[in-house]
């Protein structure tokens, strides 16, 4: 076989919505696609060429992945780690990544031991270190995100703390001796950001345009591309994500999630595959983030993330569907992930609003929904 098309079949566990468009990009690129999910229905399935229904941690699904497979990757960051095992010898995102995402804690000691800045926290791994932090906090009071160490996602599993009561509170109805949790000290931040960017083995990395993001009930609402921000800042956020991608030898994805205050930057989260606030890139961009992922995955020479267009990016939530009119959205770009069932937060699609200029995005945007 030509070497150049050695690689056939790219597994996929999870069956999500980023799940269903790397499978469109791999497809679109020649690729055959098994995707591993207990959802018979879920999105993904309904373009791949084969679904394994089963849990991600049935060991015997995972070795039929294996073994039908030439590559393997993964769409969200809690996959059980057993399974990431399982499949490692044709995994490049690798365990060690997940392992590392999966975890706040350990998370936060990576970005740090890389020399780049986070918020200040505390760890809460025993009910020893929850009252040595109560201590703390009684002394030092100040707003607080109290978060699972592993788990949750759109701010499920956190708490805000406001003060001593709050702590009181969560103390007495929600601690769970059994869970590690990070305290982490609110930052005053200017502007959420979010860079995306994508590693090959060979080390060739790319990273795309520099998001802007709002968020609402702790979900992205919108994602504002080119960030409204000076040059150097554009240039240290993706510095920040270079500097993060060898570090962590990455191959694949790596979203990473940043706080802005005046010119200084921290490191919130880690996302170890395509993100949300990357979705621009679908129709913004001359390679969208999934099909960089796939060229990364397989080894290929990484493409031109230039960005062509300037545009804002709407989730569309459960609550959307009724309104959604494809009229009002007119040119511009709806993507909806084939779900099912509608639900109060859930991300059922996105909408891309293209312009000219990127102030006549966010004018067209405030129309469409």
């Amino acid at each position: 076989m030509n070497q150049n098309f050695a690689i056939q079949t790219i597994g996929i566990l999870g069956g999500g919505q980023l799940g269903r468009m790397m499978a469109l990009a791999a497809r679109a690129m020649g690729f055959q696609i098994i995707v591993l999910d207990p959802e018979e229905n879920c999105p993904c399935a309904e373009v791949a060429d084969r679904l394994l229904k089963s849990p991600y941690n049935d060991e015997v699904a995972c070795l039929e992945l294996l073994q039908a497979c030439d590559v393997i990757t993964y769409e969200f960051e809690n996959v059980p780690l057993s399974s990431a095992r399982i499949l490692e010898s044709k995994l490049p995102q690798s365990s060690r990544l997940l392992e590392i995402t999966q975890d706040r804690i350990i998370e936060k000691e990576a970005i740090r031991s890389l020399g780049l800045e986070t918020a200040d926290y505390h760890t809460i791994r025993t009910k020893e270190e929850l009252d040595v932090f109560s201590n703390f906090f009684a002394q030092n009071p100040h707003k607080t995100f109290l978060k699972t160490a592993r788990g949750g996602y759109d701010g499920k599993g956190q708490f805000v703390l406001s003060g001593p009561e709050d702590l009181s509170i969560f103390s007495q109805q929600h601690y769970n001796p059994d869970r590690a949790y990070v305290a982490e000290k609110a930052f005053d931040f200017d502007m959420e950001l979010s860079a995306i960017v994508c590693r090959s083995a060979r080390g060739e990395s790319k990273v795309f345009s520099i998001a802007e993001n709002i968020h609402r009930n702790q979900i992205l609402f919108q994602s504002i591309v080119p960030a409204r921000i000076p040059e150097s800042t554009r240039k240290k956020a993706e510095e920040i994500a270079l500097q993060l991608a060898d570090g962590l030898n990455l191959q694949g994805t790596l979203a990473i999630e940043l706080f802005l205050k005046g010119e200084e930057i921290r490191v919130n989260e880690l996302a170890p595959r395509p993100h949300n606030s990357g979705h621009f890139s679908l129709d913004a961009c001359l390679t969208s983030q999934f099909e960089q992922h796939i060229r990364a995955i397989c080894n290929l020479p990484l493409g031109d993330v230039s960005l062509v267009s300037p545009c804002v990016m709407l989730n569309v939530l459960g609550e959307d569907m009724e309104k959604l009119d494809r009229e009002k959205i007119g040119k511009h770009k709806l993507h909806l992930y084939g779900k099912k069932e509608a639900r109060q937060g859930r991300k059922m699609g996105h909408i891309n609003v293209l312009e000219k200029e990127l102030n006549q995005c966010l004018e067209s945007a405030k129309t469409i929904l």
